[in-house]
C-alpha cells in the first residue's frame, strides 16, 4: 500500500530528522521526501510518501501526532490530492538528435534548461504519472544524470468543499 503523509512541523533544526527516525526505526520505507517553508516561515510541510503495511502506517501515524514540534499529519489520498515533482535530467545528446529530444520535451512541456556540444538538460514538472511517461518516451536515449525532488501534494480544496457541501 502506498500512502502520501503530509505532515505540518515547527520550523526547528532537527525536525526533519526526528519525523525521519520514526519510518526507520519502524523499518518504513520512505520512498519520497520532500520538505519547505509554507506560507508561514515558522512552519515547515514534510511531504513523505511511503509503502508498507496498514498497521504500520497507523502505528508511525499516531507517533508522528505525539512529537512536540508536529502541528498537523494529514494522510493525502491521491484522487483527493494534487501532487507534483521535480525532475532535472541531463541526456547525452550531440547535434544529431537534438531536435529529437527538444520534440519530445515540447509534447510534454518540460523546458530545456541546458544545451552543451554533448548534452541536454530538461526540466520536468508533473505528476508522478506523467513523470514516468516522459521518462519512458526518452528511454532511447542515454541518460547522463538524473534527479528528481520527490512528491509535493496539497489536499484538492474543491473536493474538499463539495464533501463538505453534501453533509
Amino acid at each position: 500500500m502506498r500512502k502520501i503523509i503530509s505532515i505540518l512541523v515547527r520550523n526547528h533544526p532537527g525536525v526533519l530528522s526526528h519525523v525521519a527516525g520514526l519510518f526507520t526505526r519502524r523499518a518504513y520505507n520512505i520512498e519520497s521526501i520532500a520538505a519547505g517553508e509554507t506560507e508561514n516561515p515558522d512552519v515547515t510541510r514534510i511531504t513523505i510518501t511511503v509503502s508498507g503495511d496498514e498497521v504500520i502506517f497507523e502505528q508511525v501515524t499516531k507517533q508522528l501526532r505525539k512529537l512536540i514540534d508536529v502541528i498537523r499529519v494529514r494522510d493525502l489520498k491521491y484522487a483527493e490530492s494534487i501532487t507534483r515533482e521535480l525532475v532535472l535530467l541531463t541526456i547525452y545528446a550531440g547535434m544529431e538528435k537534438r531536435q529529437e529530444v527538444i520534440m519530445i520535451a515540447n509534447a510534454f512541456g518540460a523546458s530545456v534548461v541546458d544545451i552543451a556540444e554533448r548534452t541536454i538538460t530538461l526540466e520536468f514538472v508533473g505528476n508522478q504519472r506523467k513523470i514516468d511517461t516522459i521518462l519512458h518516451a526518452l528511454e532511447a536515449f542515454k541518460i547522463k544524470e538524473l534527479a528528481r525532488t520527490g512528491i509535493v501534494a496539497l489536499p484538492l480544496e474543491s473536493q474538499i468543499e463539495q464533501h463538505e457541501t453534501m453533509l
